[in-house]
């Protein structure tokens, strides 16, 4: 489902050069679900962004779906990114001024759906908010946030969910909640899921790790 080779990120710091990522080689099989784990400036957001395609490496290839996405054009990029990745944030970016059912129908109705506003109120009922539809996200606590952000995230059935700390601003409990959710998303689903954390006990409930420090893959495991 994704594939690395050689990628790396290079930046400018004060006219000197600085590597967030050194040259990394990777394959996640489809259907698993993978956390990246690290203490903060490891390189693992850096990571999930190249592996979303918002950011590009400078150097190597990454393939998702077989589809080597570094040698996309912007407007193929984005139409790769609606038809295959849902996005999961830390701070959910919902739109404060739409419903829940609207913040789900948005991404139906930039891909032309007609079904847009059934199928945000299916998705809803997945997440477990069926009587929640019309509240604004200013009126929902922040779990049933990130499940409308998770629902969102899944309204283009895409093959692929990448997840940014997504329990990072809950409390514990509604921390739980949402990675139970997630990992039965992807079961149900059969999608990959590909979740950035710094929690070790998040982490050791994936089918896999990738430990990260300084910018290198330190350490894996199934």
């Amino acid at each position: 489902m994704i594939a690395l080779r050689q990628v790396s990120k290079v930046v400018d710091s004060g006219g000197h050069p600085l590597t967030i990522l050194h040259p990394l080689t990777l394959d996640i099989a489809a259907g698993r679900s993978v956390s990246i784990i690290g203490p903060s400036g490891s390189g693992k957001s850096t990571l999930l962004g190249l592996i979303a395609g918002l950011d590009a490496p400078t150097t190597g290839q990454i393939f998702i779906d077989g589809v080597d996405i570094t040698a996309l054009s912007e407007d193929a990029l984005a139409a790769l990114r609606g038809e295959k990745i849902g996005f999961v944030f830390q701070f959910f970016h919902l739109v404060p001024s739409l419903t829940a059912l609207e913040n789900i129908q948005v991404p139906m109705e930039i891909a032309g759906r007609s079904d847009a506003k059934a199928r945000a109120q299916a998705l809803l009922d997945e997440v477990g908010l069926h009587d929640r539809g019309h509240h604004y996200p200013s009126q929902l606590s922040g779990g049933e946030q990130q499940r409308v952000a998770i629902a969102r995230a899944l309204a283009n059935d895409p093959p692929l969910i990448l997840a940014d700390e997504p329990t990072g601003n809950l409390d514990s409990a509604n921390g739980r909640h949402i990675l139970d959710l997630l990992l039965e998303v992807k079961t149900r689903r059969h999608v990959t899921l590909v979740m950035v954390t710094h929690d070790p006990a998040i982490a050791a409930i994936t089918d896999e790790r990738i430990v990260m420090r300084d910018g290198r893959s330190v350490g894996e495991g199934g």
